[in-house]
């Protein structure tokens, strides 16, 4: 597996701590990348460090997890988010859908379930890359053809 970066955003510390300690994250094959106690901290984190997973508790002060998701994902549509929430509310999962939330936990998360979801949203990622590798010949090819042609029609190659 390709190395795959991870953010964490979490108001409370006590979470945001275990969380963070709880898994070996280079073991299981992630970069811990960084962490925040509120989306407005953590939102120009995120752009500079542009992780493919971003983990966000939903409430949190000053920008919550839901304002937070539709920010990154219009900044960096390719980032998978997994929302955590103590409330296990519909309308908050509705919203998340909406957004394009990758997963969605119920507070309190055990490391086991995180990583099991990690290593899901993980599979899916390196998966997409995969995908991304086979196309870009493919699409050198077809540019190179279509500049071949061009300098042809305007007369710069015979």
């Amino acid at each position: 597996m390709n190395e795959i970066k991870v953010f964490l955003v979490e108001d409370e510390m006590v979470i945001r701590r275990g969380i963070k300690n709880s898994i070996d994250w280079e073991k299981e094959g992630y970069i811990f990348c960084g962490e925040a106690s509120d989306g407005e901290l953590a939102y120009p984190m995120i752009i500079k460090e542009k992780p493919d997973i971003l983990i966000t508790d939903i409430r949190m002060p000053f920008m919550d997890g839901l304002e937070l998701s539709r920010l990154v994902k219009h900044e960096l549509p390719e980032t998978k988010i997994i929302l955590l929430s103590g409330y296990d509310e519909f309308q908050y999962a509705k919203e998340a859908i909406d957004i394009g939330i990758t997963d969605y936990l119920v507070k309190p998360v055990t490391g086991a379930q995180l990583i099991g979801t990690l290593k899901k949203i993980g599979q899916k990622i390196e998966e997409e890359r995969g995908k991304q590798k086979q196309q870009a010949p493919e699409e050198a090819r077809s540019a190179g053809r279509q500049r071949l042609f061009r300098h042809m029609v305007s007369g710069k190659h015979t």
